[in-house]
């Protein structure tokens, strides 16, 4: 068995960079097993946005995730962005 690097991001869909995270698409505490690659930036702006009843809710479907209002007007600014590409993200004042 290999452990072949994932090569995009599950959010974004943009290459992976050095750093990956792995997000439970259905929160683990809710008994959730499945992870997806992201990057870290991603995975701050999920739960950012979506709840742990709210991602059990959609069931790890990602089309709802990125659909949400927020998260595409992340997507659209993220697109041209280096894989490694970091800024704080914070909770919209």
């Amino acid at each position: 068995m290999t452990s072949e690097k994932p090569e995009s991001c599950w959010l974004c869909e943009r290459p992976l960079g050095r750093r990956v995270q792995w997000h439970h698409t259905v929160p683990k505490a809710k008994k959730g097993r499945e992870t997806v690659p992201v990057h870290p930036i991603c995975h701050k702006t999920i739960h950012l946005h979506f709840t742990n009843a709210q991602l059990v809710r959609i069931d790890g479907a990602r089309e709802p995730v990125a659909a949400h209002e927020e998260v595409a007007k992340f997507l659209r600014w993220i697109a041209d962005k280096p894989p490694d590409f970091h800024v704080p993200v914070r909770r919209p004042k």
